[in-house]
């Protein structure tokens, strides 16, 4: 998931425990590990970013299920909210419907990492303010590998964002986190898209983020960061808090 995915959420909007690592939420950059055969994942989330005038982002479920081995299914449901000008206005948001398969496992003695295809349907649930009025979808590759208590991952892809004005686009990310104890995880990322329309411009923007696992099946994930490249038109800075259910 992606938490402000590099797909969309917030930026559309406003225009881990050791091995295997927890990657994905609370990062932009997601991971290439499925949720494990049988067992679910739910993040209960709120995010948000700032552009020049305007604050939004969205809160919701993003529901993750392992339905077979090496394979994830993803469904995330939110609301959308926007405040301009002092006024706020809320609505549905973009659904997406995505599924994850891993197609290669990271090698215990080498450096071959995992790696997954993670293909995810944005559906035009939302009204303009809050998102595209036509299907996008994000075609990824996600790479990743656990060395001792740190893991590093990241990829990227192509997201197809049909529409007048709007553009094809692609977008990238890295991440890098450490494990400190069982409970704690602390972790950086860097992230980037060219521009998503024709009046839009490329953004790049870091995050800090943290998950600390509260019990065996609950965990609190937290995330922010500014923008470092067109930060004014694109984004100044974003966050992301989500409580995680695992069973």
């Amino acid at each position: 998931m992606r938490r402000v995915r590099l797909a969309g959420g917030i930026a559309g909007a406003a225009l881990a425990i050791a091995t295997p690592a927890l990657a994905g939420p609370p990062y932009v950059t997601d991971d290439p590990q499925p949720t494990d055969r049988g067992h679910w994942e739910v993040y209960s989330f709120v995010n948000g970013a700032h552009v020049t005038g305007s604050t939004a982002g969205e809160t919701g479920l993003d529901i993750n299920y392992g339905a077979a081995p090496d394979t994830q299914l993803t469904l995330v449901v939110p609301a959308a909210y926007e405040r301009t000008g002092g006024a706020w206005h809320t609505g549905m948001g973009v659904v997406e419907a995505a599924a994850k398969f891993k197609v290669l496992h990271q090698a215990k003695d080498g450096w071959t990492p995992d790696v997954a295809i993670f293909p995810r349907l944005f559906l035009p649930t939302a009204r303009a303010e809050f998102g595209p009025r036509r299907a996008n979808l994000l075609l990824p590759v996600w790479a990743g590998k656990d060395l001792g208590p740190w893991s590093v991952f990241g990829g990227g892809g192509y997201q197809l964002n049909p529409g007048a004005g709007n553009r094809d686009f692609w977008q990238t990310g890295l991440a890098l986190t450490r494990a400190l104890g069982e409970r704690l995880t602390l972790g950086a990322e860097v992230f980037h898209h060219t521009r998503e329309a024709n009046d839009g411009k490329a953004f790049t923007g870091a995050n800090l983020g943290m998950t600390y696992k509260l019990t065996d099946h609950w965990a609190l994930l937290a995330s922010g960061g500014p923008g470092l490249q067109n930060a004014r038109q694109e984004g100044r800075y974003d966050v992301y808090l989500a409580l995680l259910a695992t069973y």
